[in-house]
This record gives C-alpha cells, structure tokens and sequence, in this order.
C-alpha cells in the first residue's frame, strides 16, 4: 500500500449491509464483501479517496433485530422509506454490537482481512465502528460480566421504563440501563456500559486493541459519552477518563492507527486533546445549513490545528441527505467550502448522485432512487480538485473579502481562500447568499508583481486574464449569483 496519508485527506462512507444487498438484487444472488469488484475500489481510489468507513460491519444480536422489529415508530418510518418493507430488510441497528466480529451476512471471518487487503493495494485504508458507550442485549458481557453495566432499581424501572430493563442473569433478574445521552431517553435496542467500574474499562480497552488489529482506523460512535463529565452528568457516577489511555495502548501496537470521534456539544477540542486524530465538525454543517456566510467565515477563524483535525460533511447516515437538505446551487456552493477546506473531507455513499432518501441505520434495503447527472458532473469536477497535491497535502489561508464600492454590503456574502504547494496555487471563493454580489478578493502571493495571471476555473468554465499588480490589490474582482463559486488555479507568466 501506498504509505503516504495526505494532510487533508477524503473518506467515503458505505452502508455495508446496504451496499452488499444493493449489489446482491443485481446479481441474483448473496454476496460478500469478496463479490466487490475490484473496479469499485478502483473507482474510489481515481476519486482521491483514501479511506472508505465500512459501516456496520460487526455482529448484531437478534435482541436486538427484535427491538428493529418491533418497535412502532420505528415501523413508521421504515414503511414510508420502502413501501414493499419485508421483515428480511430490518437487520437491527450496526450501533448494537453483539460481537466484534464480522456480520455473517457480510462474509466468512476471513472476508474483512481479504477486503482491507484489496484495498491497501488501491492505496485505500480501511476504517471501522467502534461503540464504546453501550452493547447489544445479547452481548455476552450481559450474562457473564452483568457488573460491566449500569444497573437501575425496579423504583426506576417502573418510573421510566423508557431508560430500563429487567434482564433475566445468572443470578437472578436484574434491572438494567439502556444506553442514552444526558439529552435523550434510553436506546431500547442497547445497554448501558459502566465507565466507572475500572475492569470494565479494562476489558473495553482490551477490546479496542483487538479490534484495531482488523483495520487502519476507528470511527468512534458518541465518542463524548464516555467523558467523565459527560457520564458523570447522564449517570451520577465518578470515573476516570478512558480516551487518553486507550488510544495510547493502540499506538503502541499500531503506531499511525486513526482516530475519528463522532462527537458534539461543542466537546471536539476536548477530544482531539485526549488522542483523537479527527473529530466531527457539526458546527460548520449547521451554519452551512442555515444559509448565512458570516458564521461560515468566522468558523474558519479557528485554530489552524483545530481546523487540519475536524472531519467535514454534508451528510452521513445520521444527517438527512444533503440533496434533500440543501437546494441545487446552494448544495454546490456548501460542497465547496466543505470539502475544499482544512481537515477529512467526509463523503457518504449516494451523496454523489444526489439521492434524497435517508436510509434508517436499522435497515439493510434502501429505496431505488434516479441519479441527478448535473450533481454527478458537479462531484466529480470537485473530486479532480481534491486529487491535486495543493488540496490534499498544501498550505491553506483564509482570504479577506472587501467591498466592491462604497455602499455595497454584499461582500459580507461571500467566503474565499487561498491553498498552495510548491508551484500549485489556487483560489476559492464563494458567493454564500441568495442573491447577487460583488466583492474583490486580494491575493495574498507578491511575486505576482508584474506578471501576468491565467486564471482557470476547475468547476465551471470562467478563464481571465488578469495583471498580477491589480490582483494583490484592490484584489480580484468578483460579481457572482447567489450560491455561485470559482475554483480558479492560479498561473503566472
């Protein structure tokens, strides 16, 4: 495998289960993960990718298939994503881990090592799930370590049966937590792990290290409820910090292993301090959604660290679509500034084509849906970006943007900046708002000084020519529509 890891490098995420159906329907039969053509991975390493997350891999328990199953609401929105639901297309949540152990429905044991190898030679890593805050009912830490979780009282149980159970153990029943955040009631296809039982930390940490045997990285689910403070606040309970330890027993046996945390409350600083490689960044999404560029600007205020270890992205298997989310031209302009900023560049599967139906974590049959060309031809014009050397291993600025006239406040609109490597330059820039604006955009390169400047648009069709003096100041003057963006390579001569 190629040993080289960009700086900012891009990840896609697939829905495993989904995929291998999808592909299966096609086929006529069952297949694995050995049946995923190898053009495929091709296809994602042509695309820049340099991880694919390959979610919900492990062994799920059919406790919790039942509770898929089951569980009204859930029905609901699964008959509305499929229509044709059958019971054989509810294969329980992947976050309620029996077992780390391949899915049967994925392969034999053997098939993930044989797919991290396939990939490795397309220069691909492999990432996995990690689910440190809770198991599935069935775990076999439930009947043999039942102290491994946090127990309730039947005073408990009767006054929120949505956070409890009673679980029939070796020693008799017992009531025991479901998992949850401070925030929400309890999962009821999960149990509680207990932070503060120290052997139980041991034995999770055991497990770390041996799931980490299976892959490049880790895509750790809720990575802050495990915080002291964090279970301290859902629990009651005193424990001691798990992460910086964990991560560090990892290291020792695989040194360049990746963490990514899926992590909120404004806790991803916490996190990238105790070990974590990357940590989401669902602040920038939320101000992408909301539509305003200022907020979008000042994100990119934040510490250049910070920023080259946040994981960007319009959509996963938690978010609504970005499709659905996100009109055409805005989509287009929020995929810019994603994606062609600091950090991982976090791609799921159907967001390239356009799709528009989330697919429930609990199912393993999505919808057929159309691909949209025009998003198509969009993502992959932005992915020839994210393969030049500038975007994935340059030197990233933030750019001011000054107004075009005295009176005009549509600058305020509009978000740019600079990357470059070695003699690679180029320039984003985006006009974040819905209506027309104008704007200049200074330069930050001095050598531009009595040159003259070709500048190319890598997503659309603009070619200027421009004097290098003019371009440092007052800048390169900029009158875009709403949501409109350049990617211009940037050229003296």
């Amino acid at each position: 495998m190629n040993t080289h890891t960009p700086r900012h490098p891009a990840l896609y995420e697939v829905n495993a289960r989904v995929l291998l159906r999808h592909l299966g329907r096609e086929a006529g039969r069952r297949l694995t993960l050995d049946d995923i053509p190898d053009s495929r991975l091709a296809e994602l390493a042509g695309c820049g990718f340099s991880w694919v997350y390959l979610m919900g891999a492990w062994e799920t328990g059919e406790a919790g298939r039942r509770v898929s199953r089951s569980n009204e609401q859930w029905l609901a929105g699964y008959r509305c994503l499929l229509p044709d639901l059958s019971e054989e297309d509810i294969c329980g949540s992947p976050f309620a881990v029996a077992g780390y152990f391949l899915h049967p429905d994925l392969g034999e044991p053997e098939a993930l090592p044989r797919f991290r190898e396939r990939l490795h030679r397309y220069g691909i890593r492999l990432m996995l799930d990690f689910v440190p805050n809770h198991t599935a009912p069935d775990h076999p830490w439930v009947q043999d370590r039942p102290d491994y979780y946090v127990h309730g009282t039947e005073e408990e149980l009767a006054r929120r049966p949505q956070e409890f159970v009673r679980v029939n153990l070796p020693g008799g029943p017992a009531v025991l937590a479901h998992g949850r955040d401070p925030y929400s009631g309890g999962w009821p296809d999960t149990l509680q792990l207990d932070y503060g039982n120290p052997a139980m930390q041991e034995a999770m940490t055991a497990e770390l290290r041996r799931v980490a045997g299976q892959c490049d990285g880790l895509r750790c689910d809720m990575a802050m409820l495990v915080l002291p403070e964090i279970f301290r606040r859902t629990w009651g309970r005193e424990t001691e910090p798990f992460w910086p330890r964990a991560i560090e027993g990892v290291h020792k046996e695989h040194p360049g292993f990746t963490f990514v945390a899926e992590v909120y409350w404004d806790l991803e600083w916490t996190l990238q301090q105790q070990g974590f490689d990357y940590t989401y960044d669902k602040r920038l999404y939320d101000r992408l959604r909301n539509g305003a560029a200022r907020p979008v600007r000042e994100h990119f205020w934040a510490d250049p660290e910070y920023q080259k270890r946040s994981v960007r992205f319009l959509e996963n298997h938690d978010e609504n679509r970005a499709a659905a989310v996100f009109p055409p031209d805005r989509h287009r302009a929020a995929a810019v500034l994603a994606f062609l900023c600091p950090g991982l560049r976090f791609i799921h599967r159907g967001q390239v084509s356009g799709r528009h139906k989330k697919v429930s974590v609990h199912l393993c049959r999505g919808p057929e849906e159309p691909a949209d060309p025009a998003i198509e031809e969009f993502y992959r014009r932005l992915f020839a970006c994210l393969r030049l050397p500038a975007f994935r291993d340059g030197e990233w600025r933030l750019l001011d943007c000054t107004p075009a006239w005295e009176g005009n406040p549509s600058h305020d609109g509009y978000v740019a900046f600079a990357w470059e490597r070695e003699e690679q330059r180029f320039l984003v820039a985006v006009n974040y708002a819905p209506d027309r604006g104008q704007c200049y955009v200074p330069l930050p390169w001095a050598d531009l000084t009595g040159k003259a400047v070709r500048l190319r648009d890598l997503i659309g069709e603009a070619r200027y020519d421009r004097d290098g003096e003019g371009l440092l100041s007052p800048g390169l003057y900029l009158d875009l529509p709403g949501w409109g963006r350049h990617v211009f390579e940037v050229a003296g001569e």
